[in-house]
């Protein structure tokens, strides 16, 4: 019986790109347990929705700033040693902090923390790519997106946690558990990688340069991406696709249990249920929206999630099917685009 393309694709992983993708559960597996109760359990503890909105947006603003240093960061201290602290800084230490939380305050600074991953984002990219082969790249972060759904089929023992333990005690217990897999993965991913062929040259290049000096030559590579459409197009894919994630994450919790009145415990079987639908996307669609031009799943797709979203505001108290509905066209939509 012949192998799937993508089974023979992980299978024959090696080096830095096996090193990324092997140890990506170890994230995945605690963060879907606590993600889909993280507002409810902020409001929990006494925030309002003013204040977990302020979270998000100060947040955001972070993230932009981390985002802007986080080349020169990545260049002075290597991919793989940039890799393993900043992963540490923004998902270990704000889960302790979450775990520890009862105010405003606490949740505030943790999440200013949590934006350093606009950092490792790019530290672990590099790490993950730069001595990888071309071919490999495209299967690579598919392996990565599917190793986060299917973590998300153990969502559910949140909930069963929750029915047993009630929301706050079991929070605290998941994000202590979170701190714990969040460091044995960057410790794992720093093992069994090396630092890649250009991060030694950086290295070398960036060696006794000051961190403003080394900012202002992307001067030059912000003038290339303005002059190029490609970039700009992707850029503005992602920012809107950014934008929606974090609407979505911050507030979709809330809507559901407070405006639709669906149970706490119940939250974390709406992402299994995406979790399904975008792995059976992938594997049983993705083949044939190969051979289309990208453009065409890509505007199905935003026109899909623009329907998600009618649906779930326009769904009423109880109304489960349409709030099913909901899922199943934004697991596809993301899939597709």
């Amino acid at each position: 019986m012949k192998r799937h393309s993508l089974i023979t694709a992980l299978v024959n992983l090696r080096g830095n790109p096996r090193g990324c993708v092997y140890t990506e559960p170890l994230w995945g597996v605690p963060f879907n347990l606590y993600a889909p109760y993280v507002s409810i359990y902020m409001l929990a503890i006494g925030l309002s929705d003013q204040q977990i909105g302020l979270i998000l947006s100060l947040s955001w603003a972070c993230q932009i700033v981390f985002a802007l240093f986080s080349g020169v960061i990545t260049d002075k201290m290597g991919r793989r040693l940039t890799t393993l602290v900043f992963d540490i800084l923004a998902w270990t230490v704000p889960s302790l902090l979450s775990a520890l939380a009862n105010s405003f305050w606490v949740f505030l600074v943790a999440g200013l923390i949590n934006s350093m991953w606009r950092i490792t984002l790019n530290s672990w990219s590099c790490l993950l790519v730069e001595d990888a082969e071309p071919e490999q790249i495209v299967d690579m972060y598919t392996w990565i997106y599917i190793s986060n759904q299917i973590v998300g089929f153990v969502a559910p023992l949140a909930g069963l946690m929750i029915g047993l333990f009630s929301l706050v005690p079991t929070m605290r217990a998941l994000y202590l558990f979170a701190a714990v897999m969040f460091t044995l993965k960057a410790v794992l991913t720093y093992i069994y990688t090396d630092e890649t062929r250009q991060g030694k040259v950086r290295l070398q290049e960036t060696r006794g340069q000051s961190v403003l000096t080394l900012l202002g030559e992307y001067r030059g590579v912000l003038h290339k991406i303005l002059r190029a459409p490609q970039t700009l197009l992707t850029a503005g894919i992602m920012l809107v696709i950014s934008i929606a994630n974090l609407i979505s994450g911050g507030f979709w919790s809330i809507l559901v249990t407070q405006k639709l009145h669906i149970a706490d415990r119940y939250l974390a079987l709406f992402p299994l249920v995406k979790s399904a639908i975008i792995l059976s996307f992938f594997f049983l669609l993705m083949p044939r929206l190969n051979k289309l031009n990208p453009k065409v799943p890509m505007m199905v797709g935003f026109i899909g999630f623009l329907a998600s979203q009618i649906v779930l505001v326009s769904a009423p108290e109880q109304g489960y099917g349409l709030l099913l509905l909901s899922v199943f066209l934004e697991a596809c939509s993301f899939a597709a685009v």
